[in-house]
């Protein structure tokens, strides 16, 4: 019986045990350690919990210790990995305050990611904080289900009327619009000059940061922040161009990969994340990294990236879980589709950005096409699409595509990310068999309009 050992045990490191004590449980001893109280928060889903959307926290876990322990895994919850002997194969950590040593046959890191602490004055956290604790008061970061709960605890008290958010990524969008939800004055604060940059092309950012404009919230892009100031609490956000009296400034400008434990023993991606292959193995024999904290194989780049996304986290968990096993398993990529939802304003692609293409190298060019999603003389729930397929102009592949409606047109990108995958090509694609039925869609639908209207 072979002992493997989880390093962390969040969407990635609970998809490994659950599939490894599922299939080979008989066979293995699996021992995972945990330095939080809780695993499995959906923090995708902390801005319907702080703007009031969902009526509190329940649902957005999906396990637990007492489950993982039921499938017969050794859980550590609040033990923190301290040091790893690769060599010798063993893991310490603290346990109840003790050092504790774990051997391990083979070992499945999956220690996610933390926020990005920008060296901006005034932004610190206290020495030693695993739960990203800032020095000032109300100021605050965004990753775990502590992190949500404070806030909550936070904003239900007197005083807090004004929100900053930093960073106009997809959680810094939908927290703006959380904040705003519950009748906060806020003021979305981003160096780039719109908002999702790496998920869309401008034209479509543009019609998020209408929406968001016409909700209420203020976007002051272009700016660079430099300071957030007060005496022991937040007051000001400072940035290189306005000055704004606030009494909570949330960060939230990315995550890096937390990949520490392994520091000058794994090779690792230029933001530090483990190089895996498609095995999920790194450049140590029987050492497997999963989720945030390593990287993936991109379809749309035939190349490795770091796309750190809970899908993903799943899916490499799932492979891991195979391979550290016994059983030979190679992941198939992914294209890092995603999407987002902010006042019923529908937003989801796949692959890459034109300008993303371009700067692989691609003769990149698009297709846009807007229409109604069904035929005209649907006279209810009838709304406008915009898509727009990004594609290769030489050898016709596609290479990415965008939609955004007030219509649910989120399962139309599971088309395109497969497409991708499979290296279809934009003509292919325009003659494919797509139904038509009023009740859903056109029968020159936007899908195939756009294709047909292709170069």
């Amino acid at each position: 019986m072979s002992k493997i050992v989880v390093v962390g045990t969040n969407h990635a490191g609970t998809a490994a045990i659950k599939t490894m004590l599922s299939n080979y449980g008989d066979e293995n001893e699996v021992v995972t350690f945990d330095q939080n109280s809780n695993i499995s928060f959906l923090g995708c889903g902390m801005a319907l919990w702080i703007g009031e959307q969902i009526d509190g926290p329940e649902g957005l876990f999906y396990s637990d210790k007492e489950q993982l322990e039921g499938m017969g895994a050794k859980v550590y919850m609040e033990s923190p990995v301290l040091d790893i002997d690769f060599d010798k194969k063993e893991v310490k950590a603290l346990v109840d305050g003790k050092e504790h040593i774990e051997s391990y046959d083979k070992l499945i890191l999956a220690t996610g990611s933390q926020p990005v602490i920008p060296p901006i004055k005034g932004v610190e956290i206290e020495e030693g904080s695993r739960e990203f604790k800032a020095t000032l008061e109300n100021l605050q970061f965004v990753k775990l289900y502590q992190n949500s709960a404070e806030v909550i605890e936070k904003l239900a008290k007197p005083g807090i009327d004004r929100v900053a958010v930093v960073g106009a990524g997809y959680i810094g969008v939908e927290l703006a619009e959380a904040f705003q939800r519950i009748g906060k004055e806020v003021t979305l604060v981003d160096i780039a000059e719109t908002c999702m940059v790496g998920y869309y092309d401008r034209d479509l950012t543009d019609m998020m940061s209408k929406n968001l404009e016409d909700h209420g919230i203020r976007l002051a892009y272009g700016q660079a922040v430099q300071a957030v100031e007060g005496d022991g609490k937040v007051e000001r956000l400072v940035t290189d161009k306005e000055t704004f009296d606030v009494d909570m400034v949330v960060m939230a400008v990315g995550f890096r990969p937390n990949t520490e434990l392994g520091k000058g023993r794994l090779e690792t991606f230029r933001n530090g994340a483990w190089v895996v292959n498609k095995k999920q193995e790194t450049s140590m024999k029987d050492v497997y990294a999963i989720g945030d904290c390593a990287t993936v194989y991109d379809n749309s780049l035939d190349d490795i990236n770091y796309i750190a996304l809970a899908s993903n986290a799943v899916r490499t968990g799932i492979v891991a879980a195979h391979n550290a096993c016994g059983h030979e398993l190679e992941g198939i990529g992914v294209q890092g589709s995603n999407g987002i939802s902010i006042y019923g304003l529908h937003m989801v692609s796949t692959g890459l950005t034109l300008e993303k293409a371009k700067q692989a190298g691609h003769n990149a060019v698009e297709t846009t096409f807007t229409d109604l999603q069904k035929p005209g003389f649907i006279k209810h729930d009838n709304y406008e699409v915009t898509i727009k397929i990004v594609y290769d102009k030489d050898s016709r592949v596609i290479l990415g595509c965008q939609m955004a409606s007030y219509d649910d047109i989120a399962l139309a990108i599971h088309l395109f990310s497969l497409a991708i995958q499979e290296k279809v090509t934009i003509d292919k694609l325009a003659l494919t068999d797509l139904f038509f039925l009023p009740h859903f869609n056109q029968p020159y639908n936007y899908i195939t309009m756009a294709a047909l209207s292709a170069e």
